[in-house]
């Protein structure tokens, strides 16, 4: 059995992870973390985050992203959701809806879809047993 303190220091072992999608890379499948991520390659899939994501100017992701704060410099096809800051950089391509509490957007950023600022969004749980939450995956659409 952890004690309080062993399981605290744990969880802050955890919520400092960073993780890297480098460029070049390219992931299909629904990433879940604690830590921050950042991803320069391109993503098909759910992102979860408890923490930051960092999307860099080429990333792609086709897909929801869930998470407490987000930079955005690349293209995301899909729901953005996120519990307290987003910031749209200037080469900032969004085409879906998005959900935030507070939003920076940057000259020159492009945004397609609707926005809900001061949104109320629940807490993000990363997990098994049913306690995860799980966004539906947007159906990409071919131009």
């Amino acid at each position: 059995m952890l004690t309080s303190k062993e399981q605290k220091r744990a969880a802050d072992e955890i919520s400092n992870s960073s993780n890297n999608i480098g460029k070049g890379t390219f992931l299909k499948g629904d990433i879940e973390t604690y830590g921050n991520i950042r991803i320069e390659g391109k993503m098909t899939g759910n992102l979860i985050c408890k923490a930051k994501v960092a999307l860099g100017p080429a990333s792609q992701v086709d897909g929801n992203i869930l998470a407490q704060n987000a930079d955005i410099e690349g293209e995301v096809k899909g729901k953005i959701e996120v519990t307290e800051l987003l910031v749209l950089k200037a080469t900032a391509v969004i085409n879906g809806d998005i959900f935030t509490g507070k939003m920076v957007v940057e000259p020159g950023a492009v945004f397609n879809g609707t926005c809900k600022m001061g949104a109320v969004i629940k807490d993000i749980k990363i997990g098994e047993n049913g306690s995860s939450r799980t966004l539906p995956q947007q159906e990409a659409k071919t131009v």
